[in-house]
């Protein structure tokens, strides 16, 4: 880390380990990442050269999302759960600019995430962001910010974009999805993407996502590669909307997509479902 790294770290900001926020941020051509981070991206990309794309497909994925869930749903209210570092798309912009008034609640535990999006959202009244943990979903829906901003009694859009990949096994994700989905009214949606390990029927993928995982739990000690059953376990008991978990670029794809993911198309998918 260079003395120029150290002055503008936000205070209480740790440079001296990778972020998974800010690793995604280098991946997405952001400034928010210092060197540890873009020396984890750099090893993630010897096994994965097009990472970038699949970060920009993942942000495509969640424009095409919201603005379906705003525009053709009807929700007016998102929980972000593990929203990341603010960027050019923001679900408040997309689904604001589908529904003005639109509320929205950002959650992240990252302490440089908290920093920049309460600067970011200092003049908006319709969107807050709250530091929580995802493996406590109980303390993130009853967070008196959070019930400020969203009515339970109505149906929320649940958002949880290369979020669960990063909660290892132990941590039960699947169980978490399902308790939070638990606490939201039926006609509430869940959206998910996550790192995907297709495995026998494409083995070069296959073992790249062994690859990149290793590199992940190396370097950031989180990433989980899971099987397209333990990813649909997320969504038990809900309504999976056409046309189902697949890759990204490949839900409901937009004129305006740019990315072209090559070997991690098939490692990084995503899809919607609507609790009935």
């Amino acid at each position: 880390m260079t003395h120029h790294e150290r002055e503008r770290a936000p205070q209480g900001i740790d440079t001296s380990k990778p972020s998974v926020s800010r690793v995604y941020d280098y991946m997405l051509g952001g400034k928010d990442n210092y060197e540890v981070d873009r020396q984890m991206a750099r090893k993630a990309l010897e096994v994965a050269p097009d990472a970038p794309e699949a970060a920009q497909a993942n942000r495509e994925f969640l424009a095409r999302v919201v603005r379906f869930l705003a525009a053709e749903a009807g929700i007016r209210q998102f929980l972000d759960i593990g929203s990341g570092l603010p960027t050019q798309g923001n679900v408040h912009e997309i689904a604001q600019s589908v529904a003005p008034g639109t509320r929205v609640v950002y959650v992240d535990h990252d302490p440089i995430v908290l920093v920049h999006g309460r600067a970011l959202l200092a003049v908006d009244d319709s969107t807050t962001i709250v530091a929580a943990d995802l493996t406590d979903p109980d303390t993130i829906i009853d967070d008196p910010e959070v019930r400020r901003l969203i009515d339970f009694g109505e149906p929320v859009g649940l958002l949880m974009f290369a979020i669960l990949h990063h909660l290892p096994d132990r941590d039960d994700p699947a169980g978490i999805a399902a308790r939070m989905m638990e606490r939201l009214p039926p006609g509430s949606y869940l959206a998910v993407s996550h790192f995907h390990n297709p495995g026998p029927e494409r083995p070069e993928v296959s073992k790249q996502a062994y690859a990149a995982e290793k590199i992940f739990n190396e370097t950031l000690g989180t990433g989980r590669w899971r099987t397209r059953k333990q990813i649909l376990a997320y969504f038990d008991g809900l309504d999976l909307l056409e046309p189902g978990l697949v890759p990204l670029p490949e839900w409901r794809p937009d004129a305006d997509d740019k990315a072209e993911p090559g070997i991690t198309y098939h490692t990084f998918v995503g899809a919607v479902a609507r609790k009935p």
